[in-house]
């Protein structure tokens, strides 16, 4: 397996961060071997903007400086990941090839002078970040530092998911031609027949650009897909340069905090091991949770394997409109909580921090202050606490007994214009049903669409708006076959092309559910419901108008719970309590206080390891043998 390059290369989990050193000195990248040693660092992330540096000029290499730092990273015993530097273009690149920069919606092209300033779909960015690729893993491919190959950058986090030029419409009429075949067949999942948008020739489509009132809701659909498609065929260009030419050496990216940008399990298959940057606002009460559920997708993604922690801050962030630090202890909280969530390592943006640039007052692992600070000393701590358990690298997160659907293509549908309500959306409804089980410590996998689900006890829908037949059937016989689902409102409504399903709503489910919607009732405040008509299901809660909100049908040898409405934090916790109740769903620990979480991990010697954690005085114990 090629990951055993990345593994056998680490004695305990990942710990290090962003390695920057084209910033500083001669004396200061000494003094980073030292404190390094100092901090337990074993793992650097190196290179992530440095394409500018590297390549000053159009096929002109300078690695002489990388050089030196590989190798001195080599003589201190810590592992490279080194990125293939493509995420942010050089200067020139740009001003010879301007046609390069992005298009937003309303025509606007953006300027260099940030970073992700390029067009997915240009043919001349993809020639010239492959070329430097090719160049990268010829030289290093064999280096002893190296142990992973990180490409990119946060694919999709500013405004190269989405571009408007010329070559992304000539690109995205590709992409409809290999999907549809023939203009007969868009028309027809298009619904082009209204608003007299039916199409004759590939060359009519564009984009989804800025227009007069509403877009075509399957045009906008699609090209959320394709955008996502594109920039994996980014990522796919170079991954396919370096398993030529390194073919034992793993390649990942690390994702952005989970949003809709891009369909990551489309992704996941094409990673060796899955990375993620987690920032969680350290004044947001609900940060725990958000992180927790962020994590738990991040592990479904390669269906409960490890994965990588590759950023997080030790402090305050640069971006927010207030950058309030993190308290004591809290760091080593976060850390752990990914620990306990499955990754294998804990990384920080960045080693150290910037004098200069637009992240000088993002926190990193050496402050401004350096080596006498409270938070290099809480990192040093952090880095010794977790060398002390080399076992917990590469052990596998305990199999969860409940799970949750995500499924993006329906998530890009869902929020869509011209709906019922624009207060429906996909992010909110998902940790509304995930907290009842994050609260009373129970392990949650989120899972795709085509996944397993008989591995689960029970299985949480928050929403399902868009959904093709074939995986209707397989909901409905994961219940038949003995399964307990937990479905909410405005499911089941569309197919996979943004056509609703006929014959009355939720036609897809509604033998599964035992009901039918009569009419959807959203009201002004943001809150939803529905006029439901039973037809098998028992009414649980009613609503003072004698609609149900919430019903249980016995469906086969399992059942099947719906809910019409948000149910408020306490209702939805009881509900979910009793559900879990029913179909034998507990947490690893019983008895714990209101609050504590616990996650387990399995040693490869079959040792269950408990993460404690306590976010009431951000205490973290590790318990063994349980």
């Amino acid at each position: 397996m090629r990951l055993s390059r990345f593994y056998d290369r680490l004695s305990s989990p990942a710990y290090g961060g962003d390695y920057n050193p084209e910033q500083w000195g001669p004396d200061v990248h000494a003094e980073d071997m030292e404190l390094m040693r100092e901090a337990g660092v074993n793992l650097v992330t190196l290179g992530i903007f440095s394409w500018a540096k590297t390549e000053p000029a159009p096929g002109a290499y300078d690695f002489t400086w990388l050089d030196g730092h590989m190798d001195r990273l080599a003589e201190a015993g810590v592992a490279v990941s080194l990125a293939t530097m493509t995420a942010s273009p050089p200067p020139w690149l740009t001003r010879l090839h301007p046609e390069t920069l992005p298009v937003t919606e309303d025509g606007v092209r953006l300027h260099p002078g940030s970073r992700q300033h390029w067009c997915p779909s240009s043919p001349v960015y993809r020639r010239h970040s492959i070329r430097l690729t090719e160049r990268l893993a010829t030289r290093y491919g064999t280096h002893p530092a190296l142990a992973l190959w990180h490409i990119g950058n946060e694919y999709g986090c500013h405004i190269s998911r989405h571009c408007h030029c010329e070559v992304s419409t000539a690109a995205f009429r590709t992409w409809l031609r290999e999907r549809y075949g023939t203009v007969a067949a868009l028309n027809e999942a298009w619904s082009t027949d209204f608003w007299s948008q039916r199409y004759g020739t590939f060359e009519e489509i564009h984009t989804p650009r800025k227009a007069p009132s509403f877009r075509n809701p399957t045009q906008q659909l699609d090209y959320w897909r394709f955008s996502s498609d594109a920039l994996l065929a980014c990522y796919l260009a170079e991954k396919e340069v370096l398993t030529r030419i390194t073919p034992d050496v793993p390649v990942t990216t690390n994702f952005v905090p989970v949003a809709k940008t891009l369909d990551l399990f489309s992704w996941a298959p094409h990673l060796d091991v899955v990375s993620y940057d987690s920032y969680p606002d350290p004044h947001d009460p609900e940060s725990l949770h958000r992180t927790a559920f962020s994590y738990d997708v991040m592990r479904g993604l390669k269906d409960g394997k490890p994965w990588l922690l590759l950023e997080q801050a030790p402090g305050a962030v640069n971006w927010r409109a207030h950058n309030g630090r993190k308290p004591p202890g809290r760091m080593r909280l976060d850390s752990w909580q990914a620990v306990a969530h499955g990754a294998d390592s804990v990384l920080f943006f960045q080693w150290r921090q910037s004098r200069g640039g637009a992240e000088k007052f993002h926190s990193a692992m050496v402050p401004h202050g350096g080596r006498e600070t409270r938070m290099f000393r809480e990192v040093a701590a952090l880095g010794a606490e977790l060398s002390r358990h080399p076992d917990l690298l590469g052990s596998h997160p305990l199999r969860a007994q409940a799970a949750l659907l995500l499924d993006w293509p329906s998530w890009w549908a869902l929020e869509l214009d011209a709906h019922p309500s624009a207060d429906v959306t996909l992010l909110d409804a998902a940790l509304a049903h995930h907290k009842p089980l994050y609260e009373a410590s129970v392990a949650c996998d989120v899972v795709p669409v085509d996944g397993d689900f008989t591995k689960y006890h029970l299985l949480l829908i928050p929403n399902l708006y868009s959904v093709s037949k074939e995986t209707a059937e397989r909901i409905s016989a994961y219940v038949r076959g003995g399964g307990t689902v937990v479905m909410s409102y405005f499911s089941g409504i569309t197919d996979e092309h943004d056509r609703v399903h006929l014959g009355g709503y939720p036609a897809p489910f509604r033998a599964l559910l035992g009901l039918r919607v009569e009419e959807f009732a959203p009201a002004a405040d943001g809150t939803w419901s529905e006029e439901i008509r039973l037809e098998g299901a028992e009414a649980v809660h009613t609503s003072p108008d004698g609609f149900p909100t919430v019903t249980r049908h016995e469906y086969g040898e399992g059942v099947a719970w719906y809910l019409s409405t948000r149910p408020a934090p306490k209702e939805m916790r009881e509900l979910l309590d009793r559900v879990r109740g029913e179909c034998g769903v507990e947490p690893a620990l019983p008895d714990l206080p209101e609050g504590v979480q616990v996650r387990t991990r399995v040693t490869g010697a079959g040792e269950r390891v408990h993460v404690r954690l306590d976010p009431r005085d951000c205490s973290v114990e590790v318990i063994r043998g349980r």
